[in-house]
């Protein structure tokens, strides 16, 4: 996946998958824009983890890393019943590059990879409650719904949303659970057959004994 932006002659960017090579940097993106920071190791935890998931966005002048996405595949949801969803742990662009859509391609990079790749139901992600300019772009552009609130989220003792966007149809969501209830009743309707054939069998057995 590659995709170049360009706003001007001197601003022009490359969205493309993430490389081990690219994790300081991307570090050090997140320290200059966010006051939620990571140590590197948690960057490889995610690069070894989850590679189809990790995008950056690379000025292709300077080859320097200007935004980045940090994402993950989780396979319980919040009630500990298996679900598989995707999660997006970070995701930060520089001032000097912002205005170019770069958060939006970002998200919707680790999105279609989620989708496409994991088969994830779902993408949920944490936002500051006092985050404006953030829950415009989940909200309003990439059409993100507030779940719920998580009392004292951040270190600083912030709230955030709980944030959800369903990244396959919900009629087809509904379409694949009538199947597999369908399934299941079809299953214990014939095991309740068989039960009953082989309890005919027992008795005819009984009467020719008798």
């Amino acid at each position: 996946y590659t995709q170049y932006i360009q706003k001007d002659k001197f601003k022009m960017v490359n969205i493309r998958r993430a490389e081990y090579s690219d994790l300081f940097q991307m570090q050090n993106c997140n320290l200059l824009c966010l006051p939620e920071n990571y140590q590197m190791k948690y960057y490889l935890y995610h690069e070894l983890s989850w590679p189809q998931l990790l995008y950056v966005a690379e000025d292709i002048y300077n080859k320097k890393i200007v935004g980045y996405v940090l994402a993950k595949i989780e396979d319980e949801n919040a009630a500990g019943k298996p679900e598989i969803h995707g999660h997006i742990t970070s995701l930060s662009v520089k001032r000097s590059h912002r205005k170019l859509g770069l958060a939006t391609k970002l998200m919707e990079a680790t999105q279609k990879a989620m989708l496409e790749i994991f088969d994830a139901e779902y993408v949920s992600l944490h936002v500051r409650v006092t985050n404006r300019a953030a829950l415009h772009l989940y909200r309003d552009i990439l059409q993100f719904e507030i779940c719920g609130i998580e009392d004292k989220y951040y270190a600083d003792a912030e709230d955030a949303f709980d944030m959800r966007k369903y990244l396959k149809p919900r009629i087809e969501k509904k379409q694949e659970e009538k199947k597999t209830n369908e399934s299941t009743a079809s299953q214990e309707k014939k095991e309740e057959s068989s039960e009953t054939e082989t309890k005919k069998k027992h008795r005819n057995k009984s009467k020719k004994k008798d």
